[in-house]
């Protein structure tokens, strides 16, 4: 019975014939409100030591965790015109698909012919390369057979230099043998002129010494020219022989010059075919490039360059690629004033958004429709909104991530820390203090070492 009546009738009628009624009036009110409040208190009570688990709560998105598995744009290497796509926006495409082709808008590439004309271009520079080679490998033998006729002729000009010598000094001898030949005819004529004279030879005796005379005479004029011959001969061998030197430098100097000219042009021939190679390798890479191909396996999500025939310069956007198999993380953003308490290995806890959860922030054991992480990296400078970035990654002892996240989704994070009692945390808030930064090891070994 509700007591909101002021007309009490408890004391005129007596209820112990009415057990219903009698177990529902109330009977020592005062009591049993002072039990349930001292119960209610010590409920309280016990309730301020239960385990609270601190945290730091922080809002992110689902992103991939390695570089090049995030979304991208392809980009046209050449400007070009727009001449057939081979996707649609949706379509998965694997790595080196066709995307789209593209024809040249440069008058510079407008030749059908191109590759093939720059390729004869280039095997005539090689041709000229290598026939100015074996013109250089021709003088090379030019020279070594100069050398070896020069070898030759020279020992040859020089056995004659030294016959001549040596027809020098035999000629020499033969002089001064005349000379004292024609000394001695000189004194026996005048010794025969002076028995003449007296009488004692006969004019036939002294006129047969004239004539003796007259030949040891021709033979000194005739020895002196012989040596004289044999002196010119001498010089004649000494000059040939400085005239063989000569000629072979002349001629080696020449063929050296044509030598030397013939590997310039060789050298500028391979150079110009080296260069026209290079030409034709752009040229083949460029017609490669026609052809825009997926970087990697992954979806088109939009198509930023459309229709037919429409023109794009050199490095313009034509897609954008979702990679399919991406190794998902969370980005998240923290504080300047959490930042410190963030740690590699750190456990986190996310909500995703489309993911219905039941959240009890300080008691994640009793937390439904969450899922755990583990801190990857965490960045050293600060964003321009002047937060840190954390990445996540799943945690590998937790239940695994949805199969139908998405790069992109938004996160709603939970950074666990450490486990103290609710009345710390109560009054941690009510006195604006941080959160602990040592974990409750750390705590332990401290403690142990004071």
């Amino acid at each position: 019975m509700i007591d909101i009546s002021k007309n009490k009738i408890g004391g005129k009628a007596s209820f112990e014939d009415y057990k219903s009624l009698g177990m529902s009036y109330p009977k020592n009110e005062s009591r049993k409100r002072i039990q349930i409040l001292i119960w209610f208190l010590v409920g309280a009570f016990l309730f301020l030591f239960l385990p609270w688990t601190q945290n730091i709560r922080s809002k992110g998105f689902v992103t991939a965790l390695r570089p090049e598995q995030r979304p991208q744009t392809v980009h046209s290497i050449i400007a070009g015109r727009i001449e057939k796509w081979y996707v649609g926006e949706g379509d998965y495409v694997q790595k080196g698909d066709t995307v789209l082709l593209v024809s040249e808008i440069k008058d510079d590439y407008f030749d059908p012919q191109l590759l093939e004309r720059t390729k004869l271009q280039v095997d005539a520079k090689m041709m000229a390369a290598k026939s100015y080679s074996e013109k250089v490998k021709s003088l090379e033998i030019q020279i070594g057979a100069l050398r070896e006729n020069n070898k030759l002729r020279r020992e040859q000009a020089e056995n004659r230099l030294q016959m001549a010598m040596l027809e020098v000094t035999s000629d020499s001898i033969k002089f001064e043998q005349a000379k004292v030949n024609f000394k001695i005819g000189e004194e026996q004529l005048g010794r025969a002129e002076k028995l003449y004279k007296e009488g004692l030879r006969s004019l036939t005796d002294f006129e047969q010494r004239q004539l003796r005379f007259q030949e040891v005479q021709a033979n000194l004029i005739a020895a002196e020219n012989k040596l004289l011959q044999s002196i010119n001969a001498r010089i004649a061998a000494q000059i040939e022989l400085n005239a063989i030197d000569n000629d072979f430098r002349d001629r080696m100097a020449k063929a050296t010059a044509d030598m030397y000219e013939s590997m310039s042009a060789q050298f500028d021939a391979e150079a110009t075919a080296t260069k026209l190679e290079n030409q034709y390798a752009n040229y083949e890479v460029r017609t490669g490039y026609r052809y825009i191909l997926a970087p990697q396996d992954g979806y088109i999500t939009r198509a930023i360059q459309v229709g037919i025939g429409e023109t794009i310069k050199e490095g313009a956007e034509i897609i954008s690629i979702l990679p399919g198999n991406a190794q998902l993380a969370v980005e998240m953003f923290v504080e300047p004033v959490d930042f410190p308490l963030i740690r590699l290995g750190n456990k986190v806890r996310f909500i995703f958004d489309g993911w219905p959860a039941i959240v009890f922030s300080g008691w994640p054991q009793i937390t439904n429709g969450t899922f755990g992480g583990v801190v990857h990296a965490i960045d050293n400078f600060a964003g321009p909104d002047g937060k840190y970035r954390i990445l996540v990654v799943e945690d590998p002892e937790d239940k695994p991530w949805p199969d139908k996240l998405r790069i992109g989704s938004g996160a709603d994070g939970i950074a666990l820390l450490n486990d103290v009692p609710l009345w710390y945390e109560l009054w941690r808030q009510l006195n604006g203090f941080p959160p602990d930064y040592y974990t409750s090891r750390e705590k332990a070994e401290n403690s142990k070492k004071k």
